[in-house]
């Protein structure tokens, strides 16, 4: 059987099998389509680090979402902190029975499966410059089309790669 080609729009469907990060993502994103944002998952921020989802309301809010799929993936993780320049909201989404006491208290809440998410402590607001809000934005909408794109032509995947590189190779030079 041949591996699958994974869908440059997001997670496949679940399985039962897949890693519970997987599934709880699913969930995130269900919920904030509740809550009328459109969301990505795998978003790679200027910073160069990505994201497990991020949602953008109408308004033009930025959420960020970071799943916990474990207690031990929590302790080794120390790069959330950088995601709060990114987003107006930020949002930790951890499975039921995850030790929610050692999370951070100034940050949002959900509990997550694969079917949705509740919010169980709101985010705090924390506004975006607006300079940082337009080029998150910009960022957004580009990744979302050239996801799209890429499901309509999958041989576009490989041009989209080779722009993203030299994007990439430009910006490090320009930086030195």
């Amino acid at each position: 059987m041949a591996p699958a080609t994974p869908s440059p729009i997001g997670p496949e469907p679940i399985a039962a099998s897949a890693p519970s990060a997987a599934r709880l993502a699913r969930g995130v994103i269900r919920a904030l389509n509740d809550l009328g944002q459109a969301s990505l998952t795998e978003f790679t921020l200027r910073s160069g680090r990505r994201v497990d989802v991020i949602g953008l309301d109408p308004g033009g809010q930025l959420t960020i979402v970071e799943i916990k799929s474990s207690l031990e993936d929590f302790r080794a993780d120390r790069k959330w902190r950088g995601y709060l320049d990114y987003c107006d909201r930020f949002f930790f989404a951890v499975a039921e029975g995850f030790p929610q006491e050692v999370l951070p208290q100034d940050c949002g809440l959900m509990i997550a499966d694969g079917y949705g998410a509740a919010v169980l402590r709101e985010a705090p607001l924390l506004p975006l410059a607006p300079a940082r809000r337009r080029a998150q934005i910009l960022r957004f909408a580009q990744t979302a089309a050239q996801r799209l794109n890429q499901v309509g032509d999958p041989g576009l995947t490989a041009a989209l790669s080779r722009t993203s590189a030299r994007r990439t190779s430009a910006r490090r030079t320009s930086a030195r």
